[in-house]
Protein backbone atom coordinates (compact mmCIF):
# COMPACT_ATOMS: atom_id res chain seq x y z
CA UNK A 1 0.00 0.00 0.00
CA UNK A 2 1.18 3.63 -0.66
CA UNK A 3 2.24 5.62 1.72
CA UNK A 4 0.13 8.75 2.94
CA UNK A 5 1.86 12.22 2.01
CA UNK A 6 0.59 15.22 3.48
CA UNK A 7 2.96 17.31 0.94
CA UNK A 8 1.70 20.26 -0.84
CA UNK A 9 3.04 21.66 -3.86
CA UNK A 10 5.24 24.78 -3.81
CA UNK A 11 3.36 27.73 -4.08
CA UNK A 12 4.12 30.47 -6.19
CA UNK A 13 5.40 33.81 -4.36
CA UNK A 14 3.23 36.70 -6.50
CA UNK A 15 5.44 39.61 -4.79
CA UNK A 16 7.33 40.08 -8.41
CA UNK A 17 4.67 40.33 -10.49
CA UNK A 18 2.36 42.29 -8.28
CA UNK A 19 5.33 44.77 -8.12
CA UNK A 20 5.75 44.78 -12.14
CA UNK A 21 2.32 45.66 -12.29
CA UNK A 22 2.50 47.95 -9.93
CA UNK A 23 5.62 49.84 -12.00
CA UNK A 24 3.74 49.60 -15.29
CA UNK A 25 0.44 51.37 -13.89
CA UNK A 26 2.67 53.99 -12.11
CA UNK A 27 4.31 54.88 -15.39
CA UNK A 28 1.04 54.87 -16.89
CA UNK A 29 -0.43 56.96 -14.70
CA UNK A 30 2.27 59.48 -14.79
CA UNK A 31 2.40 59.30 -18.27
CA UNK A 32 -1.16 60.51 -18.41
CA UNK A 33 -0.35 63.24 -15.96
CA UNK A 34 2.25 64.75 -17.68
CA UNK A 35 1.07 64.58 -21.15
CA UNK A 36 -2.70 65.39 -20.25
CA UNK A 37 -2.90 69.47 -19.46
CA UNK A 38 -4.43 70.11 -16.13
CA UNK A 39 -6.20 73.61 -17.53
CA UNK A 40 -8.54 74.07 -20.91
CA UNK A 41 -7.15 77.37 -21.05
CA UNK A 42 -5.02 80.59 -19.55
CA UNK A 43 -7.16 83.92 -19.80
CA UNK A 44 -5.95 87.11 -18.29
CA UNK A 45 -7.81 90.61 -18.76
CA UNK A 46 -4.35 92.71 -20.19
CA UNK A 47 -6.45 95.69 -20.00
CA UNK A 48 -9.95 97.45 -19.19
CA UNK A 49 -11.48 100.88 -19.75
CA UNK A 50 -14.96 102.31 -19.73
CA UNK A 51 -16.99 104.48 -20.72
CA UNK A 52 -20.07 105.52 -18.63
CA UNK A 53 -23.08 107.44 -20.89
CA UNK A 54 -25.83 109.12 -19.69
CA UNK A 55 -28.27 109.82 -22.09
CA UNK A 56 -31.42 112.36 -21.44
CA UNK A 57 -34.52 111.41 -23.76
CA UNK A 58 -36.75 114.25 -24.06
CA UNK A 59 -40.62 113.72 -23.65
CA UNK A 60 -43.01 114.66 -26.85
CA UNK A 61 -45.60 115.73 -24.38
CA UNK A 62 -46.80 119.30 -23.75
CA UNK A 63 -48.26 118.11 -20.14
CA UNK A 64 -47.10 120.31 -17.01
CA UNK A 65 -44.95 118.29 -14.92
CA UNK A 66 -43.73 116.29 -17.70
CA UNK A 67 -40.16 114.37 -17.01
CA UNK A 68 -37.62 113.41 -19.70
CA UNK A 69 -35.73 109.99 -19.71
CA UNK A 70 -32.97 109.74 -18.25
CA UNK A 71 -30.57 106.23 -19.00
CA UNK A 72 -27.36 105.51 -17.82
CA UNK A 73 -25.13 102.93 -18.74
CA UNK A 74 -21.51 101.41 -18.88
CA UNK A 75 -19.56 100.20 -21.54
CA UNK A 76 -16.87 97.81 -20.29
CA UNK A 77 -13.69 97.76 -23.06
CA UNK A 78 -11.88 94.50 -21.47
CA UNK A 79 -8.99 93.15 -23.32
CA UNK A 80 -8.93 89.33 -22.94
CA UNK A 81 -6.32 86.90 -23.81
CA UNK A 82 -6.71 83.37 -24.37
CA UNK A 83 -3.83 80.81 -24.31
CA UNK A 84 -4.88 77.28 -25.34
CA UNK A 85 -3.71 74.57 -23.08
CA UNK A 86 -5.25 71.83 -24.86
CA UNK A 87 -3.63 69.67 -27.71
CA UNK A 88 -6.82 69.98 -29.04
CA UNK A 89 -8.36 73.86 -30.81
CA UNK A 90 -10.58 75.26 -28.73
CA UNK A 91 -13.49 77.42 -30.70
CA UNK A 92 -15.20 80.38 -28.79
CA UNK A 93 -19.06 79.82 -28.35
CA UNK A 94 -20.09 83.12 -26.87
CA UNK A 95 -18.80 86.21 -24.89
CA UNK A 96 -20.43 88.04 -21.86
CA UNK A 97 -20.34 89.68 -18.32
CA UNK A 98 -21.22 89.47 -14.97
CA UNK A 99 -21.39 92.51 -12.49
CA UNK A 100 -21.85 91.49 -8.91
CA UNK A 101 -23.25 94.76 -7.28
CA UNK A 102 -22.61 96.14 -3.55
CA UNK A 103 -25.44 94.56 -2.48
CA UNK A 104 -24.97 90.83 -4.14
CA UNK A 105 -27.45 91.56 -7.26
CA UNK A 106 -25.69 90.10 -10.41
CA UNK A 107 -26.25 91.39 -13.37
CA UNK A 108 -25.54 89.10 -16.16
CA UNK A 109 -24.79 90.39 -20.06
CA UNK A 110 -23.94 89.11 -23.25
CA UNK A 111 -21.07 90.98 -25.39
CA UNK A 112 -21.52 92.92 -28.14
CA UNK A 113 -21.21 91.20 -31.12
CA UNK A 114 -18.07 92.36 -33.50
CA UNK A 115 -21.16 92.80 -36.49
CA UNK A 116 -22.79 95.44 -34.16
CA UNK A 117 -19.62 97.46 -32.75
CA UNK A 118 -19.50 100.07 -36.12
CA UNK A 119 -23.47 101.11 -34.68
CA UNK A 120 -22.22 101.26 -31.44
CA UNK A 121 -18.97 103.41 -32.34
CA UNK A 122 -21.30 105.89 -34.42
CA UNK A 123 -23.97 106.13 -31.05
CA UNK A 124 -21.07 106.30 -29.11
CA UNK A 125 -18.07 108.07 -30.69
CA UNK A 126 -16.16 108.63 -27.33
CA UNK A 127 -15.87 104.71 -27.63
CA UNK A 128 -13.85 104.06 -31.08
CA UNK A 129 -10.83 105.55 -29.48
CA UNK A 130 -11.00 103.54 -26.34
CA UNK A 131 -11.85 99.99 -28.96
CA UNK A 132 -8.67 97.76 -30.20
CA UNK A 133 -9.30 94.85 -32.53
CA UNK A 134 -12.60 92.51 -31.02
CA UNK A 135 -12.10 89.10 -30.01
CA UNK A 136 -15.15 87.28 -31.98
CA UNK A 137 -17.29 84.67 -31.30
CA UNK A 138 -16.96 81.23 -33.83
CA UNK A 139 -12.84 82.22 -33.54
CA UNK A 140 -10.35 78.94 -33.24
CA UNK A 141 -7.69 79.01 -31.01
CA UNK A 142 -5.00 76.59 -32.24
CA UNK A 143 -3.62 74.18 -29.92
CA UNK A 144 -0.46 75.72 -27.64
CA UNK A 145 -1.44 79.17 -29.38
CA UNK A 146 -3.25 82.28 -27.96
CA UNK A 147 -5.87 84.89 -29.14
CA UNK A 148 -6.10 88.12 -27.90
CA UNK A 149 -8.91 90.42 -28.30
CA UNK A 150 -11.50 93.48 -27.16
CA UNK A 151 -14.84 92.63 -25.61
CA UNK A 152 -17.03 95.46 -25.65
CA UNK A 153 -19.26 94.88 -22.37
CA UNK A 154 -22.60 96.92 -22.08
CA UNK A 155 -24.06 96.89 -18.00
CA UNK A 156 -26.96 99.15 -17.14
CA UNK A 157 -25.18 100.80 -14.29
CA UNK A 158 -24.00 104.04 -13.16
CA UNK A 159 -19.99 104.76 -12.65
CA UNK A 160 -20.46 105.11 -9.18
CA UNK A 161 -22.28 101.62 -8.93
CA UNK A 162 -19.49 100.33 -11.30
CA UNK A 163 -16.64 101.76 -8.89
CA UNK A 164 -18.43 100.36 -5.40
CA UNK A 165 -19.05 96.90 -7.27
CA UNK A 166 -17.47 93.26 -5.19
CA UNK A 167 -16.81 92.08 -8.87
CA UNK A 168 -16.74 91.72 -12.24
CA UNK A 169 -15.88 89.16 -14.89
CA UNK A 170 -15.24 87.98 -18.86
CA UNK A 171 -17.26 84.78 -19.38
CA UNK A 172 -16.22 83.43 -22.60
CA UNK A 173 -17.95 80.24 -23.17
CA UNK A 174 -16.19 77.46 -25.64
CA UNK A 175 -18.05 74.81 -27.65
CA UNK A 176 -17.20 71.18 -25.74
CA UNK A 177 -15.31 72.95 -23.04
CA UNK A 178 -17.71 74.81 -21.24
CA UNK A 179 -17.24 78.26 -19.81
CA UNK A 180 -14.13 79.60 -18.45
CA UNK A 181 -14.25 83.28 -16.44
CA UNK A 182 -12.25 86.03 -15.86
CA UNK A 183 -11.86 88.37 -13.35
CA UNK A 184 -11.89 92.39 -14.40
CA UNK A 185 -9.28 94.10 -12.00
CA UNK A 186 -10.39 96.75 -9.83
CA UNK A 187 -8.34 100.24 -10.60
Amino acid sequence: MSELTFSQSERRNFAVPILIALAVLGIAFAGIYLYMPHRVADLAVTHTAILPTHTVFKTPSKLVGAQDEVQDDLYVLATVRIDDRLHDPLFISDLGGTLTLADDSVVTTSAIQKGDLDNVYITFPALKPLASAPLARESEIKPGDHAEGMVLIHFPVTEDVWKQRKSAAVNIEFYHQGTLTVEIPKP
